[in-house]
């Protein structure tokens, strides 16, 4: 934001109480519940005759008169919708915590680009999990053209400890998109920092309400708000939030030079959508954990992960550093044949690609050619339908497509 030196000092002190308050503020809204913080989260000082949430504002310029001076100058810099959804992500996933900087850009891909490409120089070099979201291999080339050294690893038992010496930064995927593999946060900053290096986490499919990397040490979380964080399968949006004053203008002036920015009202829909994510969450996840449970002692099933079943290979890391397990759960049927028989034989869950949203999903992902799955895999999106219809939903197109017809 832009400073305000020459104004009055009378001002100046109005604006230090403001910061003492905004700081009880941040204190209190520690003590708050998830769904408490949730719907009010970035909403400004209430106004009479005005409404609650303020609606998108549409605009290239505003008045700009004299000297340069204020917070909203030019759209492709700021503009007052940004800064309270901004505001609210912060919130959400810094409870209560001063100096949490947020930058919201037009999509999670165009987030995660601005992290790495604002950090890293020719010459550097980068780890990436190598079981990611299937555009990291992309972004692996881009980063490889600039002369970017790329290392990877998995995500499980913390692999990419043994790749991170005299890396400039390390990119985290936890739980990793598609195969939910957990790394413990904590154990891969600790060994980045002593080294100097710095740490991203890819929060996408945990939400800040079911992970804070932040809290567990890490540089920057990154997310698309596509995805769990909106809920509706109806914008696209991405976001990164860290506490460094310089990295966080190094991204945002990432996201000025390449005007990635989000539209007003993609803004203000993200900011409306994400007052229920503790609503939708709560059923989301409690539909996921039943679906994994009623899939756990299925014949035609096999690799069945999600980290909140106590038998799953990550729960015990999860559990320690996560307060949801989110919404996805994957699991491999025998070939491909038979998973597009599940997929077609299913009712409420709709075949489509993204996750997180209200509709439940799922799809053969190894469609798209891009992750290293079986032909079988299935990455099912749990909803925030009735469970019992949706579990019997899951089961009787299982049980269809077992008879081949």
């Amino acid at each position: 934001m832009t400073d305000h030196a020459d104004e009055p000092t009378a001002a100046g002190a109005g604006a230090a109480a403001g910061a003492g308050a905004a700081a009880g503020a941040g204190a209190a809204a520690d003590r708050i519940g998830d769904g408490t913080r949730a719907v009010r989260a970035g909403l400004p000082e209430p106004v009479k005759n005005e409404p609650p949430l303020p609606g998108p504002v549409f605009a290239a310029h505003f008045h700009l008169p004299g000297d340069v001076a204020g917070p909203y100058t030019y759209g492709r810099d700021t503009n007052p919708t940004w800064t309270l959804l901004e505001r609210a992500i912060g919130e959400l996933e810094a409870p209560g915590q001063d100096g949490v900087d947020t930058v919201v850009f037009a999509s999670g891909m165009a987030a995660v680009s601005a992290v790495l490409l604002s950090q890293a120089r020719t010459g550097d070099t980068v780890v990436l999990p190598d079981d990611g979201y299937q555009a990291l291999p992309l972004v692996r080339e881009q980063l490889e053209a600039y002369g970017i050294h790329v290392r990877t690893a998995p995500t499980g038992d913390d692999a990419q400890l043994a790749v991170l010496d005299g890396a400039r930064l390390l990119w985290i995927e936890t739980p990793s998109n598609p195969g939910l593999d957990v790394c413990d946060i904590r154990r891969l900053v600790e060994a980045a920092h002593a080294g100097g290096t710095l740490v991203a986490v890819d929060n996408t499919l945990a939400t800040p309400l079911g992970q804070r990397p932040l809290e567990l040490g890490a540089d920057f979380s990154v997310a698309s708000g596509t995805k769990g964080l909106t809920g509706h399968g109806d914008l696209l949006l991405g976001y990164v939030v860290c506490r460094d004053p310089g990295l966080a203008a190094a991204v945002r002036r990432w996201r000025k030079i390449v005007g990635a920015i989000p539209g007003p009202m993609e803004a203000w829909l993200a900011h409306r959508s994400l007052a229920t994510i503790q609503l939708r969450a709560q059923r989301q996840w409690a539909n996921a954990l039943a679906v994994a449970e009623a899939l756990a002692d299925r014949a035609d099933v096999t690799g069945l992960r999600y980290p909140g079943l106590p038998a799953d290979p990550s729960h015990k890391t999860a559990a320690r550093q996560m307060r949801g397990f989110g919404s996805v759960v994957s699991f491999t049927l025998p070939d491909r044949a038979h998973a597009e028989r599940f997929m077609a034989a299913l009712h409420l869950v709709e075949d489509a690609t993204s996750f997180g949203g209200v509709r439940s999903t799922a799809e053969r992902r190894g469609r798209w050619g891009g992750d290293p799955v079986p032909e079988g895999f299935i990455r099912l999106s749990a909803g925030a339908e009735d469970t019992d219809d949706l579990v019997a939903d899951v089961l009787r197109a299982l049980d269809s497509a077992g008879t081949g017809v």
